[in-house]
Parts: structure tokens; sequence; C-alpha cells
């Protein structure tokens, strides 16, 4: 970053430097012709014009530094004045006074010697206004040049000091800009195999980091989605998988006994295979619930869930309700946004049995609602029954515990057991809700969100 921002700043330091020396280079020149036209004009201020033509020039008291490089040609090409000593005209002063005469206006020219030489003439008039002589004026561009090229380098010394000033900035500034996405990189590396709990959360931080804190974020929200993932698959695999291989090796046991009848033996073989099967069945739904495709690993909508949930439970029985079950309305209002980090095998596995116990007790109403509550998902399963005592709330997710066992219903007291188990194992809770004055059950599924 540093480096592409330092060539372009070098790219355009080229391109002032160009232009800088280019403007000074035009600036001297145009130093040089006003202060050749300031002598020239000055000379021909001195001239006086006789009435036979002659041409003279007036002495004066700076006669010398005006006559420095300076000559005076008249009309037939005559040496009226020049510098002292010098003799006749050089041809390119010859040659310019006559093409001053000619054009009767002010000409420039270069002469390429031994140096670089500018000339500049003017032309000198009677009092008809006739060209009668010339003044011409010639200065060394020598010191222009050397003053050019000692701008060039000066330009190109500091373009260069710049260059190399704003790199070690650029890499200052980019260093320390880094230094809290370093850190954050650190933290959730360090997270990721320690504690994937752990969230950056919304600090006071600059847009980008923002931005990056949440997507950071969000990445440990897949992992420990994926691990709780892989902790609800083996401990499903281990629950599930105890009670048939349990009685699988209790009928084995009874098929070795040699007191068993062949029909006793068929009758234990029968329960293999039955153990067997249901063992199958347990894998083969838990790894389809790993291979879906449908959601990432971990994590999926509340809402199509619930109505899932919702619409077995109205195509089912109502198991040891004795009124009409279509006076038993079944509504959703969930948040079509909200997911949590579990699958959803897993979820609707979980809300299953908390439907039916709401089903089976409520009046006229079984309402599901799910909020975000922090880092979990609130889903709440509320009916108009007579609700769960208060002094029986410590005890209804006992396995096999019924608050009335005389009930006429097929309900074994396993449906709320097993969604607690659920929640715990992937991170998050069953908390029954004790009835109110008013009666009404509640049950809040605690789920981590995604």
């Amino acid at each position: 970053m540093a480096w592409s921002a330092t060539v372009v700043v070098a790219a355009w330091m080229a391109v002032l430097a160009a232009l800088a020396v280019v403007v000074v280079g035009v600036a001297l020149d145009r130093a040089a012709d006003d202060s050749l036209r300031a002598r020239a004009q000055a000379v021909t201020a001195t001239a006086q014009v006789r009435a036979d033509g002659s041409v003279t020039v007036l002495e004066g008291p700076d006669d010398q530094a005006l006559d420095t490089d300076t000559w005076v040609i008249a009309a037939d090409g005559a040496l009226v004045e020049g510098p002292a000593g010098a003799g006749a005209a050089p041809p390119r002063v010859a040659e310019l006074a006559a093409r001053v005469l000619g054009a009767d206006g002010e000409l420039v020219d270069t002469v390429d010697a031994d140096a670089p030489t500018r000339l500049l003439g003017l032309p000198v008039h009677d009092q008809s206004g006739q060209p009668v002589a010339a003044v011409v004026t010639a200065a060394s561009l020598v010191p222009y040049q050397q003053l050019r090229e000692l701008t060039l380098v000066a330009v190109t010394v500091l373009a260069l000091l710049l260059v190399v000033g704003v790199h070690l900035v650029l890499r200052a500034a980019v260093a320390r800009a880094l230094m809290p996405v370093a850190a954050m990189s650190r933290q959730v590396d360090a997270w990721s195999t320690s504690d994937p709990t752990q969230r950056l959360g919304e600090g006071p931080r600059p847009t980008e980091l923002a931005s990056l804190a949440g997507t950071l974020d969000a990445l440990l929200d897949r992992i420990a989605a994926a691990l709780r993932h892989e902790q609800v698959l083996t401990a499903e695999l281990s629950h599930e998988l105890r009670t048939p291989l349990a009685g699988m090796r209790a009928e084995l046991d009874w098929v070795r006994k040699p007191a068993r009848s062949d029909a006793q033996r068929q009758e234990s073989l029968a329960e293999l295979d039955t153990a067997l099967r249901r063992a199958e069945g347990v894998v083969e739904g838990l790894l389809a619930s790993a291979r879906s495709a449908t959601a990432a690993p971990g994590r999926c909508e509340v809402a199509p869930a619930v109505e899932r949930v919702l619409a077995a439970r109205r195509a089912a029985d109502a198991p040891g309700r004795t009124e009409d079950v279509n006076a038993v309305a079944l509504r959703a209002d969930v948040d079509q946004t909200l997911a949590v980090g579990v699958e959803a095998a897993v979820l609707e596995r979980a809300l299953s049995p908390l439907v039916d116990n709401a089903y089976r007790y409520a009046r006229s109403i079984v309402l599901v609602t799910a909020h975000r509550d922090q880092a979990q998902v609130r889903i709440t399963i509320a009916d108009d029954g007579p609700g769960i005592p208060a002094d029986l709330i410590a005890r209804v997710l006992e396995p096999g515990f019924r608050a009335d066992p005389g009930e006429q219903h097929r309900g074994s007291g396993l449906g709320l057991p097993l969604a607690a188990r659920l929640a715990r194992t992937a991170g998050g809770d069953l908390l029954p809700q004790a009835a109110g004055a008013d009666g009404g059950g509640v049950l809040h599924l605690l789920l981590p969100a995604a």
C-alpha cells in the first residue's frame, strides 16, 4: 500500500518538476529579453539623427555600461558605436541589424557559438519616422542556463526528498493503521482454538475496522456453530444408540441361554432385527442432517422450522385430547431473518415435543414466538391451558416425570427432557415458566444465535 502510494506521488512529482523547469526556463528567457530590451532602449534614447541623416550617440555617465556588448549600426552598415576595442561588428550582429532595418521592428536572435548568446535589435528613427540605424545588444545565456540547471537539480533533489519522506510517513501510517487489524487477527486466531464463544463486539472503531470486526465475529459464529454441530451429532449418536444397543445385548444374552425354545429364539431374533433397524434409522437420520446442504453447518432459520413443526402437529392426531382438536389454533410470530446456531433437524426435534405438550393442554391456542436475546435466540411456546404449577417446575425436566400419572394420554414424560438435552448440548437451555394466577403454560427454548 505504501509503495503504491509512493509510486503515484513520485509520478506526480516528476510531472510537477518537469513543469517547474519549463516555467523557470520561460521566465529566464523573458528576463534575458527584458534586460536586453532595456539596454537597447537606453542606447536608442541617446542616439541623435542629424539633418543629413547621420547618427551619433551622446556620451553619458554610464556610457561604458551601455556600450558593453552593444552596437549601433547605420543603415549603410557603418558601425556608429560599439564596445571599446571590439573593432567591426560581428557578422551575426550586422545581419540582425540589417533585418531590423528591413522589418522596422524589434527582432530577437540566439547565437550558439562558443557560448549561447542572445541578441536583440531595435530600430532608430529620424524625424520622419524612417529607420536610419539599428541598436543591437547581446547577452550571454550561460548564467541563465546555469540557473536553469541549478533549478532542475534543486527541484529533483526536493522531489526525491519529498517522495522519500512521503514513503516513510505512509509506511508509518499504514503500519499504525494495521496494528489494530493485526491485534484483532491474533485475538480471533486464539479464540478460534480456545474459546470460539468470545466476540470482538461493537467497540468504538473506525468504520473499516468495525466492518472487519463484524466479519471476524461472523467467522467465529460459523466456527462455534460447526463445533456445536459436531457436539450435537456426537451426543445424539451416543444417546440414541444406547437404548437399541442395550436391547440387542439383552436379546443376545437371552438367545445364548440353552433353555430357550426355538419360538423364543425367533422372538428374540425379531427383537434384535427391530432394534437394529432402529439403530440404522437413528444413524441415517443424523447423518442425513449432517450432510444437509440447505444451510451452513450448524445454522438454520427459525421461521421455516417452526412452520414445519406446526404443520406436522396440525396433520397429526392430538394424543390424549378429549375435546375437539380443531378448536386449538396453532400460530407463529417469528422474524423471517432470525437464525440459530443448530441444524434444522435438531431445532425441529427439540421443538416438536414442546409444541405437542402445549397442544395437549391448550384450551384454544398455542403461540410460538421468537426473538434474539443478546447471543441467544429465545423461542417461546405458550398455550392458554392450566400451565405448570410452581411446585413442579424443578421436576418437569426429569426423564419419565408426569405431573398426573393418571392422565389418559400416551405421553411418556420424555419429551421435555429430550428438548432440554438437545438445547444444552447445543449451548442453550430449556426454561419452563410457572403458571400465573390465570394459568397458561410457557416454555422458553434458548439456542445460540447465528
